[in-house]
């Protein structure tokens, strides 16, 4: 696929995937729009990329604020006149059972991660559609498929994107549009850098560079597919999961459990 040229708007661009997606989408010469809540940390990666001769735009944003969201979207717009790729990457995680967790936690964790995606769904689709193509990938999690103890809403803003992709995935069949979820195991970014995750263990030798998901981002926004997992084997235990779920889920219930009760004796 050819990306020069191409308007690639990236939300959570400040940082990890975000930012590395940033790079990939700069070194093949696309226009790149960087959308974060922190104007300083998004001056800071298009300084990094403009070594690359591409076109970039700042645009602090909030994206669980539908009011800024449409505005960002229409700056877009205004500026490029179009969109071909929308990286919906923007999200965190709190970390604790849902007993102890506070509503608006849990609330604010479904605002950006889940709502997030809508706003920037639905503000950059219109205009795919009148140009019949165009490419929304969302930035989900294996998390999307597992119910993990200790990160409940944020599994569940998981699954929401999952669902809410393959329901448009569906919907858009035959109009030049495409999306493609990627869901990553465990990526060394500034996720476990909450407070809550004081105790969380530290990444372990499985977990990926935010590099390598990038490069799954980039071939997600070309790829037929509705969701590409990262790494690939791992669709092996999603199947399974899915597939045989009264023989998998006690396991990983009894795995998840384990390991949350070493993190409480730590």
């Amino acid at each position: 696929m050819k990306y020069s040229d191409k308007v690639v708007v990236i939300t959570g661009a400040s940082s990890g995937i975000g930012e590395d997606s940033a790079v990939e989408f700069a070194k093949r010469k696309s226009k790149v729009v960087l959308v974060s809540r922190t104007r300083q940390n998004l001056e800071t990666v298009a300084k990094k990329i403009t070594k690359y001769n591409s076109e970039i735009l700042v645009y602090p944003c909030d994206v669980s604020q539908k009011n800024q969201v449409e505005q960002m979207s229409r700056t877009v717009l205004d500026k490029f006149g179009r969109a071909d790729i929308l990286v919906n990457n923007a999200g965190f995680g709190i970390y604790g059972p849902v007993h102890e967790s506070k509503t608006e936690e849990i609330e604010s964790q479904m605002a950006t991660n889940y709502f997030g995606m809508v706003y920037c769904t639905k503000a950059f689709l219109p205009k795919m559609l009148e140009q019949k193509s165009g490419h929304i990938v969302n930035v989900a999690s294996v998390a999307a498929s597992f119910g993990i103890p200790g990160i409940a809403p944020y599994c569940a803003s998981k699954f929401a994107m999952l669902g809410f992709s393959e329901s448009l995935y569906h919907e858009l069949k035959g109009t030049g549009v495409g999306v493609t979820v990627v869901s990553p195991i465990m990526v060394r970014t500034n996720f476990l850098k909450h407070q809550s995750f004081k105790s969380f263990p530290k990444y372990s030798s499985m977990s990926l560079s935010s590099s390598i998901v990038a490069k799954a981002v980039v071939k997600a926004s070309y790829s037929p597919r509705l969701e590409i997992i990262v790494p690939s084997f791992v669709r092996g235990a999603v199947w399974l999961k899915q597939t045989f779920p009264y023989l998998i889920n006690p396991i990983l219930g009894a795995a998840f459990r384990k390991a949350m009760k070493t993190r409480k004796m730590d």
